[in-house]
C-alpha cells in the first residue's frame, strides 16, 4: 500500500469545514436543451422546476443553470443584453422566482452563470457606445482603438478570435464613414468590457447583488481568467482556444520527451496577452468580500482554462473564489496513468490553498465523455464530431463513461455532472451542418464543428413526439436541434427502476458517495500489489471505508483472493464489472468496503 494521501486539516481550509460546496455533487442544467416547459421546442425555467424532484431523486446537492438572461442568442445566451431580466424564450423573474423557491424547499442549492468578460453589442451599454464619439465616457465601458495604417484600415493588433477569425470589429460611424475597431475575444456579437474601468466594476458587482438579493446560492463565472488584457494590448503569435490545456499539450506531445521536460509553464507559449493576467485576482477579492455581506455561505465558481494547476488554485486561494473547474481531470481521458496523474496534481495543488478540488468530465462545450471514450483515441479532444468523421463505439464509450463515474464520484472533493451524464447520453454525431448554431462553425467556415452535438435537448419519454422534451404540451413544436434515433434508448423513463440502468447506478453512486461521505474524505493510492501482478491500466485507490479499483485495459484482471478477502462490492460500474471467478471486467470498475 503506498502512503500517498491527499487531505486537509480542518484548521487549513477555505472557508467553514461545513461549507455546503466543499463536497457538493451539482449538476449543470443547460435551460434551452433540459425540459420545454411551454411546448414551444426551447427548454425554459418552468420546464426546469418541473424536474427538481428528479434531480432530487437523483441525489444531487446544487443545480448550476447555464445563461438564461435577456440575450439576442449569438452564443445561446453567453451574450447578454440584460444582466437584471430572464429571457423571454426561457421565462420571466416570476418563473425564476418560483423555480428558486422550490428548489430551495427540496434543498437544492441554486448557482447561476454570471459572463462578466464580454455583453451583447445589443447591450444597452454598447448601443450607446456606437453611437457615442471616440474617447467618450460611453465607450471606455468596452474596449476601442484606432486601427493600424494610413487610413486606420488595418485592426490595432492581431489577435484571433477563440471563435475563429479576428478579434477586431471596424465601427461604421452614423455618417457612414469607417471608425474605431472594438475587440471581441468570441463572436462579433460579444464586444468585451473594459475591465480597467471602475464602472464596469461597479456595474458587476451590483449585478452579483441583484441575484444574491434573490437567493442565488453561487455563481459560476464565464472565461473567469479573460478579463484584464495586457498593458499596450501587444500583438501575440500564439493560437487562442477555448481549451488552453489541451493546445499546451500537444505541443508537448510534438516534443521528444527530453525536451517536453523543458516546456514552458503556462497555458500558452508563448503567455497569452488576454488569459490569466494577475489583475483578474484583484476582481475576484473584490467578489468575495460582497459575497461575505450575504447569509447563507454563497460561492464562485471559476471557468478558468488555466494551467498548470499551481497557476489555476492561485483563483482559489482563501480571499478570491471558492472553487475552480479541474480541466486536468477532464482532458485526461480514457487512461490509468493519465487520470492518476490529474488525480494527483489536482489534490496537491488545492491542498496548496485549503481549497477542495472539483471533478467534471463534460459541460456545455465538450464534446460528451462518453463519445470520447469511444473513438480509437480515447485521450483526445476534438473540437466536435460530424458524420465525416471517425464515428464512436457508442457501447465501448458507455462502458467506459460509467467506470470513469465511479472514479470521480469516489474522489473527495466537489464533482459536477452534464446534464444527461446520468443517462448515459451520447453526443449527436451526425447532425446536419446546416442545423448547426454554434458561432465557431460559422466563423470557421465549418473546419471547427462546434458545441451543437452535447446541447441536444434530451429524451425523457422514448415514446413521445421529441422524447418527451415537452412533456405535457398538447401540440408541442419540434426540439430546436434534432434528436438522433438513438436518444429513444437512453430516454430517462426507459432506464428509471431498471436495474443495471445507467440512471440506476447513478442513483445508487450518488447514495453511496453521500452514505460514505466521500466528497469530505482523504484519498490514499494503493499499489498493484494486492492484485495478481502490477499493470499500468489499473487504477486503485482507497477513501475511508471504500476502495475504489478500476481496469482501463481491454483484458479482465485476476485479483488475489487476499485481495477480495473480507471485502464487500457495494457498486458496480456495469453489472458484470466482477465475475464469480474474482476478475474485475474490462472498461469497468467497482466500490468494495
Amino acid at each position: 500500500m503506498s502512503q500517498t494521501t491527499f487531505g486537509t486539516d480542518a484548521g487549513e481550509l477555505q472557508g467553514p469545514e461545513q461549507s455546503w460546496w466543499r463536497d457538493a455533487v451539482i449538476y449543470q442544467v443547460y435551460p434551452r436543451s433540459f425540459a420545454d416547459g411551454n411546448g414551444d421546442g426551447m427548454g425554459d425555467l418552468p420546464g426546469v422546476t418541473s424536474k427538481l424532484e428528479y434531480l432530487k431523486e437523483l441525489g444531487v446537492d446544487a443545480v448550476w443553470l447555464s445563461p438564461f438572461y435577456a440575450s439576442p442568442q449569438a452564443d445561446a445566451g453567453y451574450d447578454v443584453s440584460d444582466y437584471r431580466d430572464v429571457d423571454p424564450r426561457f421565462g420571466s423573474l416570476a418563473d425564476f422566482d418560483e423555480m428558486l423557491t422550490q428548489a430551495h424547499a427540496l434543498k437544492l442549492r441554486i448557482i447561476v452563470d454570471l459572463v462578466p468578460n464580454h455583453t451583447s453589442d445589443e447591450h444597452e451599454w454598447f448601443v450607446q457606445a456606437r453611437a457615442a464619439k471616440p474617447g467618450s465616457e460611453t465607450r471606455n465601458r468596452y474596449i476601442f482603438r484606432e486601427g493600424k495604417g494610413e487610413q486606420g484600415e488595418l485592426p490595432p493588433n492581431n489577435w484571433q478570435s477563440i471563435f475563429g477569425g479576428n478579434a477586431w470589429t471596424r465601427l461604421v460611424e452614423a455618417d457612414g464613414t469607417p471608425g474605431q475597431w472594438y475587440l471581441h475575444l468570441f463572436d462579433t456579437k460579444q464586444p468585451d468590457l473594459n475591465w480597467e474601468n471602475p464602472e464596469v466594476r461597479s456595474e458587476m458587482e451590483a449585478v452579483l447583488r441583484f441575484w444574491l438579493d434573490r437567493g442565488v446560492d453561487g455563481f459560476r463565472v464565464d472565461v473567469a481568467h479573460g478579463m484584464i488584457k495586457a498593458e499596450g494590448l501587444p500583438d501575440w503569435d500564439g493560437a487562442a482556444a477555448m481549451v488552453e490545456g489541451q493546445q499546451a499539450e500537444d505541443s508537448a506531445d510534438s516534443a521528444d520527451s527530453a525536451d517536453s521536460e523543458k516546456a514552458p509553464e503556462g497555458n500558452m507559449n508563448p503567455p497569452s496577452p488576454f488569459f490569466d493576467q494577475e489583475g483578474v485576482h484583484e476582481i475576484y477579492r473584490a467578489w468575495n468580500q460582497v459575497l461575505k455581506e450575504y447569509d447563507g455561505d454563497r460561492m464562485l465558481v471559476a471557468e478558468a482554462w488555466v494551467e498548470p494547476a499551481e497557476r489555476l488554485v492561485r483563483y482559489i486561494r482563501p480571499d478570491e473564489m471558492q472553487q475552480a473547474f479541474n480541466f486536468e481531470f477532464l482532458l485526461a481521458g480514457w487512461d490509468a496513468e493519465r487520470m492518476t496523474a490529474a488525480i494527483t496534481n489536482s489534490l496537491a495543488a488545492v491542498e496548496s490553498v485549503g481549497a477542495p478540488s472539483t471533478w467534471v468530465m463534460s459541460n456545455h462545450d465538450t464534446v460528451r465523455h462518453t463519445t470520447r471514450y469511444g473513438l480509437s483515441t480515447p485521450t483526445g479532444f476534438p473540437k466536435g464530431i460530424s458524420a465525416a468523421d471517425e464515428q464512436p463505439d457508442e457501447a465501448l464509450g458507455l462502458l467506459r463513461a460509467r467506470a470513469a463515474a465511479a472514479i470521480m464520484l469516489a474522489l473527495p472533493g466537489s464533482a459536477y455532472l452534464y446534464q444527461g451524464d446520468e443517462l448515459g447520453l451520447p453526443e449527436h454525431t451526425t447532425l446536419a451542418a446546416e442545423l448547426r448554431q454554434d458561432p465557431a462553425f460559422a466563423r470557421t467556415k465549418g473546419e471547427e464543428i462546434g458545441r451543437d452535438g452535447c446541447r441536444v435537448p434530451l429524451p425523457w419519454y422514448d415514446q413521445e413526439p421529441g422524447y418527451g422534451f415537452s412533456h405535457g404540451s398538447v401540440e408541442p413544436s419540434q426540439p430546436w436541434l434534432p434528436q438522433p434515433e438513438s436518444f429513444a434508448s437512453y430516454a430517462a423513463d426507459r432506464q428509471d427502476g431498471v436495474p443495471g440502468s445507467t440512471l440506476e447506478f447513478y442513483r445508487e453512486a450518488l447514495a453511496l458517495r453521500s452514505e460514505y461521505e466521500l466528497g469530505q474524505g482523504v484519498l490514499e493510492w494503493l499499489e498493484a500489489s494486492g492484485l495478481h501482478q502490477p499493470d499500468k491500466d489499473i487504477l486503485s485507490f482507497r477513501n475511508g471505508e471504500l476502495t475504489v479499483l478500476a481496469n482501463f485495459g481491454d483484458q479482465p484482471l485476476a485479483l488475489s483472493t487476499e485481495f477480495l478477502e473480507d471485502r464487500g462490492v457495494r457498486l458496480r460500474s456495469q453489472p458484470k464489472a466482477l465475475t464469480e471467478n474474482g476478475e474485475l471486467a474490462p472498461n469497468s470498475a467497482i466500490w468494495l468496503s
